[in-house]
């Protein structure tokens, strides 16, 4: 698989993101216009980390969509299979930022592009000479675009691709949240890495003992690497039966939470693509989840998340000053 052109190739939901940036001077809140989507922001880490990737998605030809796209191209993820459709705008969603950084969203999707990439948009040759496939949930919400997303799945694992899934549980964005549970699980059969919230875990098993939670994973479902990412509680990595934890990096100058999940994400797949899913020792496992931390804590004190990027430069000089 080392001689593939991409390191990591993902499928799913791009679009803005509308944060508060203040109050204009009639007292009104002033929101600005960030490129977003889970998806692309894992890209973007990885691109900072010197990766090559690729995003499969749709949004629409309209001004975001233009911006959209000239937002991936510039933090350098390829854009061959992004998709502009003519009928159909770009999605939007509305993040209110509470004082503690946490976010509520609001959605403009009914429909939105992201919601309509078909089957024959998925390019296969691109899946096939990728290293790692990467898909959420928010590409299954609705019946057209899921079964593009099941097919790029099935695609990737004929090829033999690491799949990695971030369900990214968005509740307001399911007919019922039944729905988001089946896909939810449907993912679960399929990957090789998951990331996944306290949230989540917690939606799927009615448990807060997380240890439980990835148990039962595990005798369900076989994933060789689960991360269970609980925010100022750090992160856990479960593989082969062992359990490493890994305290957080905490900030005093948080801002928004936006992208974190999506920073800590994009770090363990890079660690996948630099050292396997085979053999990891606890001292891996440890290593892995202090980067991915580090860099998470450090998108947490900027503005948006698919510009702003830490290097690894960056995170490795704030996870000496920390002492770690």
């Amino acid at each position: 698989m080392s001689n593939r052109s991409y390191d990591v190739t993902a499928l799913g939901e791009l679009l803005i993101d509308f944060t508060e940036n203040g109050t204009s001077t009639q007292g009104n809140p002033v929101m600005e216009a960030n490129p977003g989507g889970a998806p692309c922001n894992v890209l973007a880490m990885l691109n900072r980390l010197g990766k090559k990737t690729a995003f499969i998605g749709k949004v629409g030809k309209d001004m975001f969509g233009n911006q959209l796209k000239a937002a991936v191209e510039e933090v350098g993820i390829d854009t061959q299979a992004l998709v502009m459709d003519e009928e159909v705008h770009t999605t939007l969603a509305f993040v209110h930022t509470y004082p503690d950084g946490d976010r509520d969203f609001s959605f403009y999707r009914n429909p939105g592009a992201d919601m309509m990439l078909t089957i024959d948009e998925v390019p296969d040759d691109l899946i096939r000479d990728s290293r790692i496939f990467h898909f959420g949930t928010l590409s299954s919400t609705h019946e057209g675009v899921r079964k593009a997303t099941r097919h790029a799945i099935d695609v990737a694992k004929e090829a033999g691709c690491i799949i990695t899934f971030d369900p990214n549980l968005r509740p307001p964005l399911w007919k019922s949240l039944e729905d988001a549970r089946k896909e939810i699980e449907y993912g679960l059969t399929k990957c090789d890495v998951l990331k996944i919230s306290d949230n989540e875990v917690e939606f799927l098993f009615d448990t807060t003992d997380y240890d439980k939670g990835a148990a039962l994973i595990e005798e369900k479902y076989h994933i060789p690497l689960v991360l269970i990412t609980m925010g100022k509680d750090g992160s856990r990595a479960y593989y082969k039966g062992r359990r490493v934890e890994c305290a957080p990096f905490l900030q005093e100058h948080t801002i928004e939470t936006t992208g974190a999940g999506d920073t800590f994400c994009a770090s363990i797949l890079n660690y996948v693509l630099e050292h396997g899913l085979e053999n990891l020792s606890d001292e891996n496992l440890m290593e892995m989840l202090t980067f991915a931390n580090a860099g998470a804590s450090l998108i947490t004190t900027r503005k948006g998340a698919l510009r702003v990027m830490p290097t690894r430069e960056e995170v490795l000089e704030f996870i000496a000053k920390s002492g770690r």
